[in-house]
């Protein structure tokens, strides 16, 4: 059993409360970039240590114990929470560790491309992104996440779009990493190579409608309406920037009315988003007429200061190459995605891990089992 008189922890637990003490004077300039840090440089001595190995899960007790008793004002000592900063310093240490194995294995030849990758690996020893989102968000992402590459993927997405722990739990469930940039298009052909890929990548295939409450042979004023109806979580799903201009949108050709299904301007791309929603299976003449829609929208709202107008057809499932074929020759920018219906979230889910105390109350309920 680890006692309080072994010299090499005793020796430890001085260094480690001398530099949790320098942690908190920075912690008042920035909070969560100092915690962050805090429970990263607490990984790393923990993980680097034999205390746990040699004495078992009494090393966790015992050092909460000490920390709580030196700095009870600091809620993030308890043992659940000190196994979860092990556990994040080990995460993304299998990112640093592959780079590090890099760096050694080209030896000591000073070639400019070993020297490339010997900088890169100290601008990415661990990226600063890191340390910018709370950290409820990383419990959540260590959870969730298999891979490091995934993890800086929802981190940067979180950075950029404010995500909070329950939307970004959403978007980790939904697959986001693997559906944005997936529908078809014909971008590729429609815009300028500088404007193709971004536009590309605000697209997704599928959508996650996971908030509609519709019945089993649902129509498309059905969907739309639902969507409008929950149009704040419609955007979440849409992604940042898109701004929702208004449904069933009249636009008047030859003194005939049409009316398109939604109308959204995205503000970082500049130009408008016609959305078409289709309850079912993809037709190629579907396509045909979001081109024209999309065309009426160029020519009656489009101004001088507004990139070409997209579309964007939302259906049911598609056959990839017949919506492929039905693109080919369209001369504006498309694209066709498919949308699932789920519950994603159950309808009182408020928040993920909102706190290091609901934490740790949910590893006791696990560990009494």
């Amino acid at each position: 059993m680890l006692e309080k008189t072994d010299p090499h922890y005793k020796n430890w637990i001085v260094d480690l409360k001398h530099k949790i003490r320098q942690t908190q004077i920075k912690a008042a300039i920035k909070v969560n970039t100092a915690l962050i840090e805090l429970y990263w440089d607490l990984g790393k001595e923990i993980a680097g240590r034999e205390f746990e190995n040699s004495y078992g899960s009494g090393f966790f007790n015992l050092l909460s114990k000490d920390l709580r008793a030196e700095f009870p004002e600091i809620k993030g000592f308890s043992e659940s929470n000190l196994k979860f900063c092990k556990r994040f310093y080990q995460f993304y240490n299998q990112d640093i560790a592959i780079r590090q194995q890099v760096v050694n294995e080209l030896g000591n030849d000073e070639n400019s491309n070993r020297q490339q990758v010997v900088n890169e690996f100290k601008n990415n020893h661990f990226s600063h992104h890191i340390f910018l989102i709370p950290w409820g968000h990383h419990v959540t992402l260590i959870t969730k996440c298999k891979t490091p590459e995934e993890a800086h993927f929802y981190i940067n997405k979180t950075i950029e779009n404010g995500w909070s722990r329950a939307v970004l739990l959403n978007m980790i469930s939904g697959k986001l990493i693997e559906s944005q940039g997936k529908a078809i298009t014909n971008f590729s052909k429609t815009l300028p190579d500088n404007q193709s890929e971004l536009v590309k990548e605000t697209l997704k295939d599928p959508y996650f409608f996971d908030f509609l409450n519709l019945s089993e042979l649902f129509k498309e004023k059905e969907l739309e309406n639902a969507l409008v109806d929950n149009i704040s979580k419609f955007l979440i799903e849409l992604g940042r920037g898109f701004a929702f201009v208004g449904k069933q949108v009249e636009i008047v050709v030859s003194d005939k009315s049409f009316f398109i299904d939604l109308l959204f301007y995205h503000i970082k791309l500049k130009r408008y988003v016609v959305i078409e929603l289709k309850a079912g299976s993809f037709e190629p003449e579907f396509a045909g007429k979001l081109n024209f829609y999309v065309t009426a929208i160029d020519k009656k709202m489009r101004d001088e200061n507004d990139n070409a107008t997209i579309g964007l057809l939302i259906c049911k499932d598609k056959d990839e190459i017949i919506a492929e074929y039905s693109l080919t020759d369209l001369q504006k920018p498309l694209g066709i995605s498919s949308y699932e219906l789920q519950k994603i979230l159950p309808d009182d889910f408020k928040s993920y891990l909102p706190s290091i105390a609901m934490v740790e109350e949910e590893l006791k309920k696990l560990e009494n089992k």
